[in-house]
């Protein structure tokens, strides 16, 4: 399964794993998701990435970052200074159901702490900030060494979300004449036009030398407000992304001799795609976005999974069998920002 998404996914949209992931209705995009898991031992500390998708955020769907997750065992976590190469971009981060508050480095992180039937120490930094689960008998001082073990890491976590908020923010589009989003791959420009029904889909405009950008024109006057807008590009785009869909899983089905049983458009908040092995596959319908190489590294991840149905090297290499360059579209794919529909 993909992760993805847009800056409400916690940290980048886009990991696979074969599961279904229950849709969203508020449009956001998803992203990429990255797991980290640290595990404290006699001999030192542990920590490893898991991969839940096709590489996901990228995309909670509404333009988030997706949540970074590790464990620590509390009786080994030793402190660990911060490293000079952690930025010092924002000097405090507040959980906005933060209880408690830590020194890591030369950053304040107020962080939200809770009680957890568990076996250690678990931190998550998502794009609300620091949030951190213990069991009910690890001493609070204990919950501050883990944490100052692994300060650095934190850190670059919340400087990531910080940047990244700021990015959809910067990429939140304002619904109106003129308005600009990006349609596989190009720029669609919108433009209302009550004389006409329903959207239709203009031919490249040679204005900009160089630019791909054609004309979205919308069926609805100037005085149109910015949810009728909205509404009306975001089901144009789905029905879009529903056509697209259909011809590259026809084409990539045939190719890996699958039988594809059910295509279904997603609005999940951390995956691209997902598959099932009754042959169902779910792929986010905001992939509609990007460039055609990148939908087809998701289609042909998900439709991977009706052979082998978890991300062993056998698995990567029937995606490499239809993709041979796949990690470069993967890339893209966990890049990319998405603009905020909201």
């Amino acid at each position: 399964m993909v992760s993805p998404v847009p800056h409400d996914l916690p940290q980048q949209l886009s990991l696979f794993d074969g599961s279904v992931s229950a849709p969203r209705s508020d449009g956001a995009s998803p992203e990429p998701r990255r797991d980290a898991t640290a595990a404290s031992q006699a001999a030192g500390h542990r920590q490893t990435a898991a991969d839940s998708g096709p590489d996901a955020p990228g995309v909670n769907t509404t333009g988030q970052p997706l949540p970074v997750r590790a464990v620590l065992t509390p009786s080994s976590a030793m402190p660990q200074p911060v490293t000079a190469s952690t930025p010092a971009l924002v000097p405090h981060f507040q959980h906005p159901r933060a209880q408690r508050n830590i020194q890591l480095g030369e950053h304040q992180v107020s962080y939200a702490f809770r009680r957890a039937r568990r076996r250690s120490i678990g931190f998550s930094v998502g794009p609300d900030g620091l949030a951190v689960s213990a069991p009910r008998w690890v001493a609070l001082s204990e919950v501050d060494q883990a944490l100052q073990a692994k300060a650095g890491w934190i850190l670059r976590k919340l400087h990531d979300q910080h940047e990244r908020a700021c990015r959809v923010q910067a990429n939140r589009i304002e619904w109106r004449d003129g308005s600009s989003l990006p349609f596989l791959g190009e720029t669609l420009v919108v433009v209302l036009d009550a004389r006409i029904t329903g959207v239709q889909l203009g031919e490249l405009n040679p204005a900009l030398p160089g630019v791909a950008q054609r004309l979205l024109h919308i069926g609805l006057p100037p005085s149109a407000t910015q949810q009728q807008i909205r509404e009306a590009v975001q089901s144009w785009l789905q029905r879009q992304a529903r056509r697209v869909f259909e011809e590259r899983c026809a084409h990539f089905a045939q190719q890996l001799g699958v039988r594809l049983r059910r295509l279904s458009l997603s609005s999940a908040a951390t995956r691209w795609g997902s598959a099932s092995a009754d042959g169902s596959v779910r792929l986010h319908w905001r992939l509609v976005h990007f460039a055609l190489p990148v939908i087809d590294y998701v289609v042909a991840h998900e439709l991977a999974h009706l052979r082998e149905m978890n991300h062993s090297p056998a698995f990567w290499d029937v995606v490499r069998s239809v993709l041979p360059d796949f990690e470069r579209h993967r890339g893209a794919l966990k890049a990319e920002v998405l603009p905020s529909f909201d």
